[in-house]
């Protein structure tokens, strides 16, 4: 594949993965209402996000409140929503990253070992924010499962997987296989004589 072309895919998978995180840090739906003991008729759903708990009732608008303090929340979303924060943040620099590095721009010159050595850092970073994003989305999911079979939680406190969770783990994926590309280039730059045998694309003749 072209060297440009290949870059540019890494580019659109780190960016679907960025807008994916600020998805989840902003969605309600971790922990969403389970529905058990065969419950036909549902009169209220009840989400629970990093910030918010939102309860939908029959016939009553959504309503949706922030949490009142920041001391009394249990540690685990705490811990999530620090995590969260800085992988919005990682995953922010490692786009701004992969773009100065690109063969398209013209930010660092025409100097090969430079640009690797920026989608570098950006592969190594988007990598980073895929498995931060990871922590808390597994963290909660295993709560989530602990709770739901344990005997002693009431059935009215039980929660299931919210599909922040479902695209938690995929917008990490996708940040992490978009980081393994840039990295990829780091070692095309430190073999240029093979890697202009076998693609000469990435290279112009001399």
């Amino acid at each position: 594949m072209d060297c440009l072309a290949l870059q540019i895919t890494g580019l659109i998978l780190g960016g679907i993965g960025m807008i994916g995180t600020f998805a989840i840090t902003a969605m309600p739906q971790w922990r969403v209402s389970a529905f058990i003991e065969g419950n036909i008729v549902v009169f209220e759903n009840i989400w629970e996000g990093l910030w918010m708990n939102c309860i939908y009732q029959v016939n009553i608008k959504m309503q949706c409140k922030f949490y009142d303090t920041v001391l009394a929340l249990p540690p685990i979303l705490e811990v999530s929503r620090g995590l969260m924060c800085f992988a919005v943040m990682l995953s922010v620099i490692a786009f701004l990253t992969a773009i100065i590095g690109m063969k398209c721009t013209v930010c660092v010159g025409d100097n090969k070992q430079v640009r690797s050595n920026i989608l570098l850092a950006a592969g190594i970073i988007f990598i980073l924010t895929g498995i931060l994003i990871l922590i808390p989305v597994s963290w909660t999911a295993s709560n989530i499962t602990g709770d739901f079979y344990n005997p002693a939680v009431h059935a009215g406190l039980k929660r299931d997987l919210g599909a922040a969770l479902y695209l938690g783990w995929v917008s990490s994926a996708f940040l992490m296989i978009g980081g393994a590309i840039f990295c990829s280039f780091y070692s095309c730059a430190d073999k240029p004589r093979t890697w202009r045998y076998s693609s000469r694309s990435c290279h112009r003749p001399h």
